[in-house]
């Protein structure tokens, strides 16, 4: 199974919100990572059908999904930011109405229902109204539905937003398992996250794709450049004015700084090994 982006572009009047996107996903978990504005969930919209380009196709197996239609739709399972939870539904109640719009048999329909409640830790409430779910609990209803059906295709917008590190964890496990026979594509800003999960990381700046490529393969132009400083608070803010700084932390008056440089950025300075926060900051800050 083959999804691709060929030559995707997508303009807003006179501005270009994707430019000539070029994207060929097989099985495994994509990371797609970028500052706000770069395109991520226009991106994202294009690839579910729900948003036409203005120039280019997205296709799977060579087939152009516009033309796939409905059953383009009954391979995909998408998680959009902002998902429409109706806070009079029971959890089971909407998962079930999702999976009616999907066309799913009502017995099947009941048995995954009760599948997913238990894989995102919701059995127990299944029959509480959503509008007293809290936000974590809200995406992982949104996370159930849009595994409803076994989906080949799995596209996520922003799936760890509002979960905590125990909920995002068990994420990271149900993306796992999927990994083996679906295309998971999902976008995060917690960076962190994808050198766990990601296959691949997929980097969107203004509208265009300057790297694709592995967390560890991304992550090695910044062998050496790379360094850890500690300093008092006065000197902090001369090291960050004059460095990219993608972490700091502080302890009984003394700052301990992780700066991006080609030399070392004080006699003292200790090379240290490089992480995501670094690789965004050395891509889409530098």
């Amino acid at each position: 199974m083959t999804l691709k982006c060929e030559n995707i572009s997508k303009l807003y009047g006179d501005t270009a919100a994707l430019s000539h996107v070029e994207l060929e996903l097989g099985r495994g978990i994509y990371g797609l990572l970028g500052p706000n504005g770069a395109g991520k969930t226009t991106l994202m919209r294009i690839m579910t059908d729900l948003l036409e380009p203005s120039a280019g196709r997205v296709t799977l197996d060579g087939v152009d999904i516009s033309s796939l239609g409905a059953d383009y739709r009954a391979r995909l399972g998408y998680l959009p930011q902002e998902l429409g939870l109706y806070p009079g539904f029971t959890a089971e109640q909407f998962l079930l109405y999702i999976a009616r719009l999907k066309g799913i048999e009502r017995e099947s329909a009941r048995r995954q229902c009760g599948e997913l409640l238990e894989l995102v830790g919701l059995t127990h409430k299944a029959n509480k109204k959503l509008r007293g779910f809290s936000g974590g609990e809200k995406q992982r209803v949104g996370l159930a539905q849009a595994l409803l059906g076994s989906p080949d295709i799995l596209i996520l917008d922003e799936p760890t937003s509002g979960l905590d590190p125990a909920e995002r964890m068990r994420l990271r496990d149900v993306l796992g398992a999927l990994s083996t026979r679906s295309t998971v594509l999902l976008s995060t800003h917690i960076v962190s996250d994808l050198s766990v999960v990601a296959n691949e990381v997929i980097l969107l700046n203004s509208g265009a794709v300057i790297a694709f490529d592995s967390p560890a393969n991304l992550l090695s132009p910044l062998r050496g450049r790379v360094w850890q400083v500690s300093c008092g608070s006065e000197a902090e803010a001369e090291f960050t004015g004059r460095y990219p700084c993608s972490g700091v932390r502080r302890d009984m008056g003394v700052s301990t700084l992780r700066l991006i440089s080609d030399e070392p950025p004080s006699r003292d300075a200790l090379e240290a090994e490089p992480n995501m926060e670094d690789m965004y900051l050395w891509y889409f800050k530098r």
